[in-house]
Protein backbone atom coordinates (compact mmCIF):
# COMPACT_ATOMS: atom_id res chain seq x y z
CA UNK A 1 0.00 0.00 0.00
CA UNK A 2 1.39 3.65 -0.86
CA UNK A 3 0.78 6.16 1.67
CA UNK A 4 -0.06 9.51 0.46
CA UNK A 5 -1.48 12.95 2.36
CA UNK A 6 -4.32 13.65 1.62
CA UNK A 7 -5.99 17.14 1.55
CA UNK A 8 -8.51 18.40 4.09
CA UNK A 9 -10.81 17.98 1.89
CA UNK A 10 -12.28 17.44 -1.55
CA UNK A 11 -13.58 14.16 0.60
CA UNK A 12 -17.04 14.86 0.18
CA UNK A 13 -16.46 14.78 -3.92
CA UNK A 14 -14.54 11.43 -3.34
CA UNK A 15 -16.77 9.64 -1.68
CA UNK A 16 -19.64 10.66 -3.63
CA UNK A 17 -18.36 10.32 -7.31
CA UNK A 18 -15.38 7.21 -6.54
CA UNK A 19 -11.82 7.33 -6.89
CA UNK A 20 -10.14 8.01 -9.90
CA UNK A 21 -8.55 4.67 -10.92
CA UNK A 22 -10.64 1.69 -11.73
CA UNK A 23 -9.26 -1.24 -9.88
CA UNK A 24 -7.82 -4.66 -10.99
CA UNK A 25 -8.09 -6.49 -7.97
CA UNK A 26 -9.63 -9.23 -6.53
CA UNK A 27 -12.22 -9.49 -3.95
CA UNK A 28 -10.41 -9.19 -1.06
CA UNK A 29 -12.98 -8.72 2.04
CA UNK A 30 -11.42 -10.05 5.03
CA UNK A 31 -7.85 -8.40 3.90
CA UNK A 32 -9.36 -4.94 2.96
CA UNK A 33 -11.61 -5.19 6.46
CA UNK A 34 -8.12 -5.75 8.40
CA UNK A 35 -6.56 -3.62 6.38
CA UNK A 36 -8.98 -0.59 7.10
CA UNK A 37 -9.33 -1.95 10.85
CA UNK A 38 -5.34 -2.12 11.66
CA UNK A 39 -4.55 1.23 10.03
CA UNK A 40 -6.65 3.26 11.94
CA UNK A 41 -5.71 1.53 15.45
CA UNK A 42 -2.02 2.37 14.23
CA UNK A 43 -2.74 6.38 12.76
CA UNK A 44 -5.99 7.25 14.86
CA UNK A 45 -4.53 10.58 15.96
CA UNK A 46 -6.10 11.19 19.79
CA UNK A 47 -3.68 9.83 22.35
CA UNK A 48 -6.60 9.17 24.29
CA UNK A 49 -8.24 6.67 21.27
CA UNK A 50 -9.86 3.43 23.33
CA UNK A 51 -7.61 0.59 21.46
CA UNK A 52 -9.61 -1.71 23.76
CA UNK A 53 -12.77 -0.79 22.00
CA UNK A 54 -11.72 -0.89 18.76
CA UNK A 55 -10.95 -4.19 19.33
CA UNK A 56 -14.00 -5.36 20.09
CA UNK A 57 -15.41 -3.09 17.63
CA UNK A 58 -12.78 -5.30 14.66
CA UNK A 59 -14.23 -8.85 16.35
CA UNK A 60 -17.69 -7.52 16.08
CA UNK A 61 -18.02 -6.50 12.80
CA UNK A 62 -15.16 -8.73 10.93
CA UNK A 63 -17.20 -11.93 10.36
CA UNK A 64 -19.95 -9.27 8.63
CA UNK A 65 -17.33 -8.13 6.06
CA UNK A 66 -15.83 -11.91 5.82
CA UNK A 67 -19.40 -12.81 4.74
CA UNK A 68 -20.56 -9.73 2.51
CA UNK A 69 -20.95 -11.15 -0.99
CA UNK A 70 -20.09 -7.87 -3.03
CA UNK A 71 -18.37 -5.17 -2.97
CA UNK A 72 -20.90 -3.18 -1.56
CA UNK A 73 -21.60 -4.87 1.11
CA UNK A 74 -18.57 -5.16 2.27
CA UNK A 75 -18.18 -1.17 1.91
CA UNK A 76 -21.26 -1.21 4.19
CA UNK A 77 -19.67 -3.03 6.95
CA UNK A 78 -16.45 -0.63 6.39
CA UNK A 79 -18.93 2.79 6.93
CA UNK A 80 -20.51 1.30 9.56
CA UNK A 81 -16.74 0.20 11.10
CA UNK A 82 -15.54 4.15 10.52
CA UNK A 83 -18.87 5.82 11.14
CA UNK A 84 -18.45 4.46 14.99
CA UNK A 85 -15.54 6.97 15.47
CA UNK A 86 -17.04 9.92 15.31
CA UNK A 87 -15.41 11.68 13.26
CA UNK A 88 -15.12 12.96 9.88
CA UNK A 89 -12.31 12.07 7.59
CA UNK A 90 -13.04 8.76 7.70
CA UNK A 91 -14.53 6.54 4.77
CA UNK A 92 -13.20 4.47 1.75
CA UNK A 93 -13.56 5.85 -1.91
CA UNK A 94 -15.32 3.44 -4.16
CA UNK A 95 -13.08 1.83 -6.95
CA UNK A 96 -15.41 0.01 -8.99
CA UNK A 97 -19.02 -0.14 -8.68
CA UNK A 98 -21.04 -1.68 -5.50
CA UNK A 99 -22.94 -4.34 -7.19
CA UNK A 100 -21.92 -6.45 -10.52
CA UNK A 101 -23.72 -4.88 -13.70
CA UNK A 102 -23.80 -1.41 -11.57
CA UNK A 103 -22.39 1.83 -14.05
CA UNK A 104 -22.35 4.88 -12.36
CA UNK A 105 -21.67 8.33 -14.07
CA UNK A 106 -21.46 10.87 -12.27
CA UNK A 107 -19.07 13.50 -14.52
CA UNK A 108 -21.65 16.02 -15.69
CA UNK A 109 -23.95 18.04 -13.49
CA UNK A 110 -27.54 20.01 -14.07
CA UNK A 111 -26.23 23.81 -13.00
CA UNK A 112 -27.24 24.51 -9.84
CA UNK A 113 -26.62 23.63 -6.20
CA UNK A 114 -28.98 22.90 -3.10
CA UNK A 115 -29.43 23.80 0.60
CA UNK A 116 -31.75 22.54 3.31
CA UNK A 117 -33.89 25.24 4.30
CA UNK A 118 -36.65 24.33 6.64
CA UNK A 119 -36.28 21.05 5.79
CA UNK A 120 -37.16 21.52 2.44
CA UNK A 121 -34.41 21.15 -0.73
CA UNK A 122 -33.73 24.70 -2.14
CA UNK A 123 -32.21 25.69 -4.96
CA UNK A 124 -29.53 28.42 -3.38
CA UNK A 125 -27.77 28.91 -6.95
CA UNK A 126 -27.64 28.72 -10.43
CA UNK A 127 -24.86 28.87 -12.78
CA UNK A 128 -26.03 31.01 -15.47
CA UNK A 129 -24.49 29.24 -18.28
CA UNK A 130 -25.50 25.20 -17.21
CA UNK A 131 -28.43 23.85 -18.06
CA UNK A 132 -30.92 24.87 -15.14
CA UNK A 133 -30.34 28.62 -16.61
CA UNK A 134 -31.00 27.35 -20.37
CA UNK A 135 -34.18 25.39 -18.78
CA UNK A 136 -35.38 28.67 -17.03
CA UNK A 137 -35.06 27.29 -13.16
CA UNK A 138 -34.26 30.04 -10.38
CA UNK A 139 -32.70 30.27 -7.04
CA UNK A 140 -35.54 29.89 -4.80
CA UNK A 141 -37.43 27.25 -6.49
CA UNK A 142 -38.15 24.26 -3.97
CA UNK A 143 -36.67 20.33 -5.46
CA UNK A 144 -39.63 18.21 -4.95
CA UNK A 145 -38.51 15.22 -7.18
CA UNK A 146 -35.58 14.06 -8.84
CA UNK A 147 -35.75 11.39 -11.52
CA UNK A 148 -39.87 10.54 -10.64
CA UNK A 149 -38.67 10.06 -6.93
CA UNK A 150 -39.74 12.16 -4.54
CA UNK A 151 -37.21 14.18 -2.62
CA UNK A 152 -39.36 13.82 0.71
CA UNK A 153 -38.64 10.12 0.42
CA UNK A 154 -34.37 10.57 -0.68
CA UNK A 155 -34.36 12.66 2.78
CA UNK A 156 -36.46 9.87 4.80
CA UNK A 157 -33.47 8.87 6.67
CA UNK A 158 -32.97 12.30 8.12
CA UNK A 159 -34.12 12.40 11.54
CA UNK A 160 -36.18 15.26 12.60
CA UNK A 161 -33.78 15.66 15.54
CA UNK A 162 -30.64 16.14 13.58
CA UNK A 163 -28.68 19.08 14.05
CA UNK A 164 -29.58 21.38 10.79
CA UNK A 165 -25.58 21.58 10.18
CA UNK A 166 -25.50 18.12 10.29
CA UNK A 167 -28.78 17.71 8.13
CA UNK A 168 -27.24 20.28 5.68
CA UNK A 169 -24.80 17.73 4.93
CA UNK A 170 -26.57 14.50 4.52
CA UNK A 171 -29.40 16.14 2.58
CA UNK A 172 -26.49 17.50 0.01
CA UNK A 173 -24.77 14.04 0.39
CA UNK A 174 -27.76 12.24 -0.11
CA UNK A 175 -29.13 14.77 -3.30
CA UNK A 176 -26.35 15.74 -5.44
CA UNK A 177 -25.59 12.23 -7.15
CA UNK A 178 -28.95 11.69 -7.81
CA UNK A 179 -28.72 15.17 -9.96
CA UNK A 180 -25.55 14.24 -11.44
CA UNK A 181 -24.78 11.84 -14.57
CA UNK A 182 -23.30 11.17 -17.70
CA UNK A 183 -22.47 14.61 -19.88
CA UNK A 184 -25.56 15.38 -22.52
CA UNK A 185 -27.94 13.36 -20.79
CA UNK A 186 -30.97 15.00 -18.92
CA UNK A 187 -32.33 15.16 -15.45
CA UNK A 188 -35.94 15.31 -15.27
CA UNK A 189 -36.65 17.35 -12.43
CA UNK A 190 -39.85 18.33 -10.33
CA UNK A 191 -39.81 22.13 -8.78
CA UNK A 192 -42.13 24.54 -6.71
CA UNK A 193 -41.40 27.77 -8.48
CA UNK A 194 -41.46 30.67 -6.87
CA UNK A 195 -45.13 31.17 -7.52
CA UNK A 196 -46.11 28.20 -5.87
CA UNK A 197 -46.59 26.64 -9.09
CA UNK A 198 -45.72 22.63 -9.69
CA UNK A 199 -43.11 22.77 -13.11
CA UNK A 200 -41.32 19.60 -14.21
CA UNK A 201 -38.29 20.74 -16.09
CA UNK A 202 -35.97 18.38 -18.54
CA UNK A 203 -32.42 19.66 -17.64
CA UNK A 204 -29.46 18.95 -19.34
CA UNK A 205 -26.08 17.82 -17.62
CA UNK A 206 -23.28 19.54 -18.51
CA UNK A 207 -19.22 18.92 -17.90
CA UNK A 208 -18.38 21.08 -14.99
CA UNK A 209 -16.40 23.72 -15.80
CA UNK A 210 -12.81 25.40 -15.02
CA UNK A 211 -9.57 23.96 -14.27
CA UNK A 212 -9.12 20.23 -14.42
CA UNK A 213 -6.59 18.97 -11.20
CA UNK A 214 -6.03 15.84 -10.23
CA UNK A 215 -4.55 14.26 -6.80
CA UNK A 216 -3.34 11.21 -6.11
CA UNK A 217 -6.40 8.35 -6.34
CA UNK A 218 -9.10 11.45 -5.95
CA UNK A 219 -11.44 12.21 -8.68
CA UNK A 220 -10.78 15.03 -11.05
CA UNK A 221 -11.60 18.28 -9.53
CA UNK A 222 -12.07 21.72 -11.71
CA UNK A 223 -11.08 24.62 -10.20
CA UNK A 224 -12.61 27.90 -10.91
CA UNK A 225 -11.72 31.37 -9.35
CA UNK A 226 -14.00 34.24 -9.54
CA UNK A 227 -13.36 37.71 -8.61
CA UNK A 228 -15.23 41.09 -9.06
CA UNK A 229 -15.39 44.61 -7.54
CA UNK A 230 -18.63 45.46 -5.82
CA UNK A 231 -19.74 49.02 -4.37
CA UNK A 232 -20.74 48.97 -0.74
CA UNK A 233 -23.29 50.95 0.69
CA UNK A 234 -22.19 54.23 1.46
CA UNK A 235 -20.37 54.32 -2.04
CA UNK A 236 -16.64 52.45 -1.67
CA UNK A 237 -15.76 49.41 -3.11
CA UNK A 238 -14.95 45.87 -1.85
CA UNK A 239 -12.75 43.41 -3.55
CA UNK A 240 -14.64 39.82 -4.05
CA UNK A 241 -12.47 36.75 -4.58
CA UNK A 242 -13.71 33.36 -4.29
CA UNK A 243 -12.85 29.92 -5.53
CA UNK A 244 -14.87 26.28 -5.19
CA UNK A 245 -11.28 24.22 -3.45
CA UNK A 246 -8.58 24.42 -2.34
CA UNK A 247 -5.91 23.82 -5.01
CA UNK A 248 -2.54 25.04 -6.21
CA UNK A 249 -4.10 26.45 -9.56
CA UNK A 250 -6.09 28.77 -7.04
CA UNK A 251 -2.60 30.67 -6.10
CA UNK A 252 -1.98 32.53 -9.14
CA UNK A 253 -5.64 33.68 -9.86
CA UNK A 254 -5.88 34.73 -6.32
CA UNK A 255 -2.48 36.55 -6.47
CA UNK A 256 -4.17 38.58 -9.69
CA UNK A 257 -7.00 39.57 -8.09
CA UNK A 258 -5.33 40.86 -5.32
CA UNK A 259 -2.82 43.00 -7.18
CA UNK A 260 -6.24 44.19 -8.95
CA UNK A 261 -8.32 45.10 -5.52
CA UNK A 262 -5.12 46.10 -3.23
CA UNK A 263 -6.44 50.06 -3.37
CA UNK A 264 -10.38 48.63 -2.21
CA UNK A 265 -11.22 49.98 0.45
CA UNK A 266 -12.37 46.37 1.75
CA UNK A 267 -11.81 42.18 0.79
CA UNK A 268 -14.44 39.66 0.60
CA UNK A 269 -13.54 36.50 0.31
CA UNK A 270 -16.16 33.86 -0.73
CA UNK A 271 -16.10 30.19 0.81
CA UNK A 272 -19.24 29.24 0.38
CA UNK A 273 -19.67 26.22 -0.66
CA UNK A 274 -15.97 25.32 -0.91
CA UNK A 275 -15.20 21.74 0.68
CA UNK A 276 -11.35 21.79 1.23
CA UNK A 277 -8.25 20.95 -0.41
CA UNK A 278 -4.31 21.36 -0.01
CA UNK A 279 -4.03 22.30 3.79
CA UNK A 280 -0.89 24.32 3.20
CA UNK A 281 -2.33 26.72 1.06
CA UNK A 282 -4.11 28.60 3.90
CA UNK A 283 -0.57 29.43 4.89
CA UNK A 284 0.11 31.55 1.46
CA UNK A 285 -3.45 32.90 1.18
CA UNK A 286 -3.73 34.22 4.77
CA UNK A 287 -0.25 35.88 3.82
CA UNK A 288 -1.81 38.74 1.57
CA UNK A 289 -3.59 39.60 4.87
CA UNK A 290 -0.87 39.43 7.91
CA UNK A 291 2.19 41.06 8.00
CA UNK A 292 4.07 38.72 10.10
CA UNK A 293 3.97 34.86 10.79
CA UNK A 294 1.33 34.44 13.03
CA UNK A 295 -0.30 31.10 13.84
CA UNK A 296 -3.18 30.23 11.86
CA UNK A 297 -3.67 27.22 13.81
CA UNK A 298 -1.95 23.98 15.18
CA UNK A 299 -2.07 20.11 13.73
CA UNK A 300 -1.93 18.05 16.35
CA UNK A 301 -1.12 14.27 16.22
CA UNK A 302 -0.68 10.96 18.50
CA UNK A 303 3.40 12.11 18.57
CA UNK A 304 3.88 15.26 17.76
CA UNK A 305 1.97 19.69 16.76
CA UNK A 306 2.89 20.84 13.75
CA UNK A 307 2.12 25.00 13.52
CA UNK A 308 0.48 26.87 10.48
CA UNK A 309 1.80 29.98 10.49
CA UNK A 310 0.80 32.91 7.80
CA UNK A 311 3.37 33.39 5.32
CA UNK A 312 3.15 37.51 4.83
CA UNK A 313 3.62 37.91 1.22
CA UNK A 314 5.83 40.73 0.28
CA UNK A 315 6.04 40.80 -3.39
CA UNK A 316 3.02 40.93 -6.53
CA UNK A 317 2.45 39.04 -9.38
CA UNK A 318 5.10 40.91 -11.56
CA UNK A 319 7.69 40.88 -8.31
CA UNK A 320 7.42 44.01 -7.05
CA UNK A 321 7.70 44.60 -3.50
CA UNK A 322 4.17 45.15 -1.99
CA UNK A 323 2.72 45.16 1.54
CA UNK A 324 0.05 42.87 2.70
CA UNK A 325 -3.41 44.49 2.57
CA UNK A 326 -4.43 45.99 6.00
CA UNK A 327 -7.75 46.75 4.95
CA UNK A 328 -11.53 45.13 6.45
CA UNK A 329 -11.42 41.47 5.26
CA UNK A 330 -14.59 39.64 5.63
CA UNK A 331 -14.84 35.95 5.17
CA UNK A 332 -18.34 34.51 3.50
CA UNK A 333 -18.96 30.97 4.53
CA UNK A 334 -22.44 28.56 4.76
CA UNK A 335 -23.07 24.75 5.83
CA UNK A 336 -21.11 23.12 2.83
CA UNK A 337 -17.62 25.46 3.50
CA UNK A 338 -15.79 22.82 5.20
CA UNK A 339 -11.97 21.62 6.00
CA UNK A 340 -9.51 23.55 5.01
CA UNK A 341 -11.64 26.55 4.06
CA UNK A 342 -12.45 25.95 8.03
CA UNK A 343 -9.23 26.28 8.67
CA UNK A 344 -8.70 29.17 7.00
CA UNK A 345 -11.56 31.02 7.93
CA UNK A 346 -10.95 30.08 11.40
CA UNK A 347 -7.58 30.82 11.55
CA UNK A 348 -8.15 34.19 10.25
CA UNK A 349 -10.58 35.01 12.81
CA UNK A 350 -8.99 34.10 15.91
CA UNK A 351 -6.09 36.14 14.59
CA UNK A 352 -8.75 39.07 14.53
CA UNK A 353 -7.65 39.76 11.30
CA UNK A 354 -11.25 38.85 9.79
CA UNK A 355 -14.61 38.96 10.34
CA UNK A 356 -17.33 35.62 9.84
CA UNK A 357 -20.63 36.43 8.04
CA UNK A 358 -23.07 33.60 7.03
CA UNK A 359 -23.83 30.03 8.70
CA UNK A 360 -22.04 28.06 10.61
CA UNK A 361 -19.64 25.64 8.75
CA UNK A 362 -19.37 21.70 8.59
CA UNK A 363 -17.08 21.21 11.36
CA UNK A 364 -14.97 19.01 9.82
CA UNK A 365 -11.31 19.80 10.17
CA UNK A 366 -9.25 16.87 10.05
CA UNK A 367 -6.45 16.60 8.17
CA UNK A 368 -6.20 13.29 6.13
CA UNK A 369 -4.21 10.12 4.67
CA UNK A 370 -5.40 7.56 2.02
CA UNK A 371 -4.43 4.45 1.64
CA UNK A 372 -4.74 1.72 -1.46
CA UNK A 373 -6.72 -1.32 -0.12
CA UNK A 374 -6.07 -4.85 -1.11
CA UNK A 375 -9.62 -4.65 -3.04
CA UNK A 376 -8.58 -1.28 -4.96
CA UNK A 377 -10.54 0.81 -3.24
CA UNK A 378 -9.23 3.80 -1.09
CA UNK A 379 -9.28 4.50 2.40
CA UNK A 380 -9.46 8.21 3.94
CA UNK A 381 -8.31 8.27 7.56
CA UNK A 382 -7.54 11.17 10.08
CA UNK A 383 -3.68 11.62 10.72
CA UNK A 384 -4.32 15.13 13.08
CA UNK A 385 -6.71 17.36 14.58
CA UNK A 386 -7.03 20.99 14.21
CA UNK A 387 -7.15 23.81 16.14
CA UNK A 388 -6.92 28.16 15.76
CA UNK A 389 -4.20 29.58 17.03
CA UNK A 390 -6.17 30.86 20.17
CA UNK A 391 -6.70 27.20 21.19
CA UNK A 392 -10.62 26.43 18.96
CA UNK A 393 -11.26 23.27 18.08
CA UNK A 394 -12.96 23.49 14.18
CA UNK A 395 -14.13 19.67 13.91
CA UNK A 396 -17.88 18.70 14.91
CA UNK A 397 -18.39 23.15 16.31
CA UNK A 398 -17.52 24.36 12.62
CA UNK A 399 -16.46 28.00 12.38
CA UNK A 400 -19.25 30.24 13.76
CA UNK A 401 -19.90 33.45 12.30
CA UNK A 402 -19.36 36.52 13.72
CA UNK A 403 -22.22 37.87 11.95
CA UNK A 404 -24.61 35.09 11.45
CA UNK A 405 -27.20 35.15 8.09
CA UNK A 406 -29.98 33.59 8.13
CA UNK A 407 -29.95 31.62 4.44
CA UNK A 408 -34.14 32.34 3.64
CA UNK A 409 -35.88 31.18 0.67
CA UNK A 410 -37.51 34.50 0.28
CA UNK A 411 -34.75 36.48 -0.05
CA UNK A 412 -33.26 33.78 -3.01
CA UNK A 413 -36.30 34.40 -4.91
CA UNK A 414 -35.99 38.27 -4.51
CA UNK A 415 -31.93 37.37 -6.20
CA UNK A 416 -30.70 39.28 -2.61
CA UNK A 417 -27.40 38.09 -1.45
CA UNK A 418 -27.87 38.60 2.16
CA UNK A 419 -24.16 37.41 3.42
CA UNK A 420 -22.19 39.68 1.22
CA UNK A 421 -24.59 42.82 1.82
CA UNK A 422 -23.71 42.04 5.32
CA UNK A 423 -20.06 41.63 5.09
CA UNK A 424 -20.31 45.03 2.20
CA UNK A 425 -22.15 46.60 4.69
CA UNK A 426 -19.73 46.27 7.69
CA UNK A 427 -16.59 47.08 5.60
CA UNK A 428 -18.33 50.49 5.19
CA UNK A 429 -18.21 50.57 9.33
CA UNK A 430 -14.87 49.20 9.52
CA UNK A 431 -13.41 52.01 7.53
CA UNK A 432 -15.45 54.29 9.26
CA UNK A 433 -13.89 53.24 12.29
CA UNK A 434 -10.54 53.53 11.01
CA UNK A 435 -10.46 57.00 10.14
CA UNK A 436 -12.25 58.37 13.28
Amino acid sequence: MTLRRLVPSALLLAVLFGSRAISTETYKAGETFDAVWKIVKDSHFDPAFDLAKWDRVGTDLRPRAVEARTQGELRAVLADMLGRLGLSHFAVIPSTPDNPGDHVNLSAQPGFDVRLIDRQLVVSSVDPDGGAAAAGVHAGWIVQSIGGTPVSDVLTGIPETTPPRLAQLQAWRLTVPRLRGPSDTTAEIGFLDGAGAAVTKSIERRREQGQPVTVGSLPTMFVRVSSSLKPTPAGGTAGVIGFNVWMTAVDPEFQKAMDRFRSADGIVIDLRGNPGGLAAMIMGLAGHFVSERATLGVMKTRQSEMKFPANPRLVNAAGDRVEPYKGPVAILVDGMTGSASECFSGGLQSLGRARVFGQTSMGQALPALFDRLPNGDVLIHAWGDFVTGTGVRIEGRGVVPDEPVALTRAGLLAGQDATLDGALAWIDRARKEIRN
